[in-house]
């Protein structure tokens, strides 16, 4: 059994968005960051997806009045809190309310949404109704 998990991200930035919050932002867009910092790129795969279907891509373009961000990627477990924390630090920027992404355990069907609550992430599992 692996311990995959399937998160995706949609969200617009403000123009006001902090520097460094940009440029941790983008190391973890880059696949190349690792040369540079010995840290993990999260959101850097790209190509076929091994556990999840589909493409991993990652991508912050910017537009007028800030920025949009898209990721799909595979995480392993055990960055499930550095992708928490790196969430936490782009919703209180965020122009998105409510639903920014998910997170989902490959073999589960039912995600966990990730929400912009005022500025503040929530994190809401969803169930089946019986």
């Amino acid at each position: 059994m692996s311990d995959v998990y399937a998160v995706d991200l949609a969200l617009d930035l403000r123009e006001s968005v902090p520097d460094a919050v940009l440029a941790d932002l983008r190391r973890h867009l880059d696949p190349e960051s690792p040369e540079a910092d010995d840290a993990f790129p999260m959101l850097a795969a790209r190509g076929p997806a091994a556990r999840i279907g589909g493409v991993l891509f990652g991508e912050l373009v910017h537009r007028a009045g800030g920025w949009a961000l898209t990721v799909r990627q595979e995480i392993h477990a055990e960055f499930l809190p550095e992708i928490d924390a790196l969430v936490e630090r782009l919703v209180p920027h965020s122009r998105t309310v409510g639903v920014v992404g998910q997170c989902r355990f490959h073999e589960d069907h039912a995600p966990e949404l990730l929400i912009n609550a005022a500025g503040t992430l929530r994190k809401t599992p969803l169930r089946y109704a019986e």
